[in-house]
């Protein structure tokens, strides 16, 4: 089925000609029989279908999604492109930007050095960065931080988005701020990252991506998952959707910059230099479902432990008893020290996901875990909008998910 010349719009200005049949844009990992993950064939393909519906929404030039039960892998695709200007298709072994799923990557850095003895959540962040207590910051703790509670959603005054290219001035600035709201729940969508990448590289004498090289990603055997650094082969992102000013003026409340001004810095090469714990760890969505896989095992993947069960649980367990509403994004959530959690009725990861546990990322990236349905995932997508066609199909994929994997 060809998409309409509307919806093919909103992919972008100048495009590559879409496939009439969509079979002609995917492409497959290693993936096992449906019964090797106690699934039967047609639920995987309700599923297939229903991440078909969602690309034609004509809200994401690409597609990856990789989803595991019971350890084994039964679906593993690419659809779409990781490249609009050459056709470059989007595969299963394409890395692509998670954004603030990244957070919960840098946490269980954070949550390997507490393990180590070598930190403590409740210690106050100036004992590793005695900088930080200014602007009479000296009673936040690295818990503040990993739970958005730390008072410093966004710096306190306006700056420029290539900031990013420029982490010694974010964290001086991020020193120098002034808390508001100290204690309250507000996501802070990249401030904080910066602040645990700081605190990570004081305690271990070495940059971040060597400690995350460590501790994660050659023991799990990892092609990709790192702080930028993937070259030209990674997926580019493209603004879609409906051009809202609403949508901007809540994106320059979150995150401190509009929708356009995101994308154009993520597509910058610079960014690929730069090491932004909270934003731009790239992965392959199997990459990212492995590690929440690993989660899931209690810390062990392949027979080695990389973290102690009580560190997992710990890291999960919730900031609070029941949703709180949050002040940057306006809707109540629960955090862990590190990861957005699920709960009873419609969650961020479903229906009926009291357990799961994962990260978002810039509107349309989902990473997480679900232990009742023993599943780990990654949906990976590289159209940034937030208000389309989309919405529909998005909770209709992740009800079909939920509903297949149930049993």
């Amino acid at each position: 089925m060809a998409l309409a010349p509307r919806v093919r719009r909103l992919l972008s200005a100048e495009r590559t000609p879409i496939p009439r049949h969509l079979s002609d844009i995917t492409t497959l990992g290693d993936e096992c029989p449906a019964r090797d993950a106690a699934l039967s064939e047609p639920g995987v393909e309700a599923i297939w279908r229903a991440t078909k519906a969602l690309y034609r929404g004509g809200m994401s030039p690409g597609i990856g999604l990789c989803l595991r039960r019971r350890g084994q892998v039964f679906l593993d695709r690419g659809l779409g492109y990781a490249d609009l200007e050459s056709g470059r298709l989007l595969t299963p072994n394409t890395p692509v930007c998670l954004f603030s799923a990244s957070k919960s990557i840098t946490a269980m850095l954070v949550h390997h050095l507490v393990e180590q003895g070598l930190v403590n959540l409740d210690d106050p962040v100036t004992r590793y960065l005695p900088a930080y207590g200014q602007q009479g910051k000296g009673d936040t703790t690295l818990r503040h931080l990993l739970t958005h509670r730390a008072g410093i959603p966004r710096p306190d005054q306006p700056v420029e988005p290539d900031i990013l290219f420029r982490p010694r001035e974010i964290l001086d600035l991020l020193c120098a701020a002034r808390p508001t709201a100290f204690g309250a729940q507000a996501y802070h969508a990249i401030t904080a990252g910066f602040v645990l990448g700081a605190v990570v590289e004081a305690v271990t004498g070495e940059s971040l991506n060597a400690t995350l090289d460590r501790v994660i990603r050659q023991p799990m055997g990892m092609r990709y998952f790192t702080y930028g650094g993937t070259g030209p082969e990674r997926a580019r992102d493209v603004v879609t959707g409906m051009p809202m000013k609403l949508v901007d003026l809540f994106l320059n409340h979150a995150v401190g910059g509009t929708l356009d001004a995101v994308v154009r810095v993520t597509n910058d090469e610079r960014f690929q230099n730069a090491v932004i714990p909270a934003g731009n760890l790239y992965a392959t969505a199997e990459e990212a479902s492995r590690f929440f896989q690993m989660l899931l095992n209690g810390g062990v993947w392949n027979g080695q432990r990389l973290f102690r069960e009580e560190t997992v649980a710990q890291a999960l367990q919730p900031a609070s008893r029941r949703p709180r509403f949050d002040r940057t994004l306006m809707l109540p959530l629960n955090f862990s020290a590190g990861f957005m959690l699920g709960n009873r009725g419609i969650s961020l990861f479903g229906p009926a996901a009291p357990r799961a546990f994962g990260h978002l990322g810039f509107i349309s990236i989902y990473c997480w875990a679900d232990p009742q349905r023993k599943l780990s995932g990654a949906l990976l997508t590289t159209g940034k909008g937030l208000i389309g066609p989309h919405l529909p199909a998005l909770l209709s994929l992740q009800h079909t998910i939920n509903r297949v994997t149930r049993r």
